[in-house]
């Protein structure tokens, strides 16, 4: 992943009747990097992704593209920007290579060769002739996708793409932005409510409560505990009744639950050992043991105090 910076927002605020809807955000997304946006109802989330596309004037603050600032040049930042708001809206009785001849002829330097380097990278080669009417939800996102990036776009910001997708066709939207992010260093920004999504899509994830960032951070460093907490430690053992007496009687043991063929407890790093010592002393069989990382929803709701997801 390049380090380049190609999209910065600087205290960027929206104030809507005396009310500040997002206050000072101020965060850097690099080259070929996808980038997660989260928010509980009324945080700010949609307000910010249409203040950084032009749909809406900023109160205070700026957005900057490629070192261009979307206030004061506008036409030239968008030339960078590549975006889907809700839904992308297609030509419904052309064909998906229409709408894709379209869209080009609106930007000068498209080539027919980077259209179909397009359709291939979203996987539509099959179906590009047929009518947009005869696609499915799936497959119009990813024909908006296409339409989207046609121009090289240094940024791609999609708000909330996910929506309406089955399973599949969100795997496959989540394998696309990725590749695109690797192949094409883009700089892919997404929102979504699905946060196991966001977990396998992301490299990076901002949340924002109030209109105010909480936290931004790398998604590895925000799944995982640090090695001295306290973590959930699952035993698969032969007898967890018995195993848990045991413990009550040798370790202080804050937190415990006890499963038909399981035990688990609340741990902290350099109690593991003593824990499974004192099984092993006591005749109790072990079959496994492990640890229970943070999810990403355990995060966002440890940071939100388990505000509602938009």
């Amino acid at each position: 992943m390049s380090q380049e910076t190609v999209i910065q927002l600087r205290n960027v605020t929206k104030k809507i009747g005396g009310k500040t809807i997002v206050d000072h955000l101020t965060f850097d997304v690099p080259r070929g990097e996808v980038f997660g946006f989260l928010g509980p109802n009324g945080a700010g989330k949609t307000t910010t992704i249409r203040m950084m596309v032009g749909l809406i004037s900023m109160s205070e603050g700026e957005v900057l593209v490629n070192g261009i600032n979307v206030n004061r040049n506008f036409e030239q930042a968008m030339m960078h920007i590549g975006a889907i708001v809700e839904n992308p809206e297609l030509y419904k009785f052309l064909t998906g290579y229409q709408n894709l001849i379209h869209f080009a002829r609106m930007i000068p330097g498209i080539t027919k060769e980077r259209i179909e380097e397009v359709i291939k990278l979203v996987k539509l080669e099959n179906r590009i002739h047929d009518k947009v009417k005869t696609y499915s939800l799936g497959m119009r996102q990813r024909l908006g996708v296409a339409q989207a990036i046609l121009h090289r776009p240094a940024v791609l910001i999609l708000d909330e793409p996910t929506n309406g997708l089955d399973p599949e066709g969100i795997r496959e939207l989540r394998d696309y932005l990725r590749q695109l992010a690797r192949s094409e260093g883009t700089a892919v920004i997404v929102s979504s409510h699905l946060l196991s999504e966001m977990e396998l899509m992301c490299d990076r994830v901002a949340i924002i409560q109030n209109g105010k960032l909480v936290n931004v951070q790398m998604m590895r460093d925000m799944v995982q505990r640090q090695s001295d907490e306290a973590s959930l430690v699952v035993l698969e053992v032969d007898d967890p009744q018995r195993a848990m007496h045991i413990l009550v009687d040798t370790i202080s043991v804050t937190e415990a639950s006890v499963a038909p063929d399981s035990l688990t407890l609340y741990l902290k790093r350099d109690q593991v050992p003593d824990v499974i010592k004192q099984l092993v002393e006591g005749n109790v069989r072990i079959y496994s043991a492990s640890t229970a990382s943070m999810t990403l929803e355990d995060k966002f709701l440890e940071l939100t105090r388990g505000g509602q997801i938009v």
